[in-house]
Formats: structure tokens, C-alpha cells, sequence
């Protein structure tokens, strides 16, 4: 029940430059997600970006897509109808030599990424493109943990709507600070500092 970070990815949705001002609480939320994205740098776990029309909206800000491996640009509200669910899976793992031939524990060890079926997401807006990228990676058997306090909608109606809905459809739903202490697990984990410094 709690987050690993090495079973995590982190997707950030949408932050950008004119959706912005339109947001509740965008600067507390942008700020949110760039803790997470730091914290994700610092232990190890992928970062993920999107942006939606990003010739109209314009892009995430500097700090987080320089965070992320990669930003897809989309025009469907949901990333994942744009080939997000393909970054967020590792690459299929080749067969080797005759696999009816030889006994599972001869054949020769595979060196594809383990899969991290964790994901955490946050971002804008919650009821529209965070809400149907998180149904849809729900609905491709991701485990999906949407950090409340880095998304937002222009009102505080529909963000709390999408909430609703989310938690209904089986994501959990944490906080920024739950998604780094249970990634850092204990006071001795030697980026504990650095990350709480992140929040103070």
C-alpha cells in the first residue's frame, strides 16, 4: 500500500505557459510538481510530460520538461491515446534461441528494463486531461496514484469532480509529500536531506 520508487514513474500533464493563469492555485500546484519532478530525478524515477495543442497553450515550463526524458505533444485529452502507454512500458523482451528447446532456467538471462507499473500523475486540467490519461492508464492495468496537491481545473468544482471520479475508478489519491517520503521510505536513505529540503 505504500509507493516504491523503484516500481514508479512519474508523468506530468499539461503545465503550461497559457493554461496557466486560468488555473485555482497554479502557482502552489506548479510548484508541487516540480518537487516531484526533482525527487523523481534524484532517486531514480522516469519523468514523463505532456502537452496538449502546445502551438496554442505553449510549452511546460524550462524546469520541468529539463526534469523529464520526454514530452509527448498531443491533441487527444488523454496521452495515452497519443502513445504514452508505449513510453511507459519497457521495450518487449527478444526471444532467445529456441525457447522450446531448453528449460526456462538455461536459456539466457534477458536484459530488457524491469517494468514499473506505478504510476504517479498530476497536472492540468484534473477533470479533463488528467482525469481521462489516468482512466485510460487504470484501464491498461497501470496502478495509477494522482497527487492532488499538484493538479488543478480552472475551478475548484470540477477539480474536486475528477477527484471524485478518479478515486471511484481505483487511483489512489496522495499528496506531494506522501509521494517523497514513501519514495525515500526512511530518515537514513542517503537523498533524505536533499528531499526534504525540497518541502521545507
Amino acid at each position: 500500500m505504500l509507493l516504491d520508487a523503484s516500481e514508479s514513474q512519474l508523468v506530468l500533464v499539461d503545465y503550461q505557459a497559457r493554461l496557466l493563469p486560468a488555473i485555482h492555485d497554479h502557482a502552489a500546484v506548479v510548484a508541487n510538481a516540480l518537487r516531484l519532478a526533482q525527487a523523481a530525478d534524484l532517486l531514480d524515477v522516469p519523468v514523463w510530460g505532456t502537452e496538449q495543442n502546445p502551438s496554442k497553450l505553449g510549452q511546460n515550463p524550462a524546469e520541468l520538461r529539463a526534469l523529464c526524458r520526454n514530452t509527448l505533444s498531443k491533441m487527444h485529452f488523454s496521452a495515452v491515446e497519443e502513445g504514452l502507454g508505449e513510453w511507459l512500458r519497457p521495450p518487449a523482451k527478444p526471444v532467445q534461441g529456441n525457447a522450446r528447446s531448453l528449460p526456462k532456467h538455461l536459456q539466457k538471462p534477458q536484459n530488457a528494463e524491469p517494468e514499473r507499473g506505478t504510476i504517479v500523475i498530476a497536472g492540468l486540467e484534473a477533470h479533463i486531461c488528467l482525469l481521462q490519461t489516468a482512466l485510460d492508464l487504470l484501464e491498461d492495468e497501470f496502478d495509477v496514484w494522482v497527487v492532488t496537491d499538484a493538479c488543478s481545473s480552472r475551478t475548484e468544482r470540477n477539480r474536486d469532480a475528477a477527484f471524485d471520479r478518479l478515486a471511484g475508478a481505483g487511483a489512489e489519491l496522495v499528496t506531494t509529500e506522501m509521494v517523497l517520503f514513501e519514495w525515500l521510505r526512511t530518515a537514513e536513505h542517503a537523498d533524505f536531506k536533499t528531499v526534504q529540503a525540497l518541502v521545507k
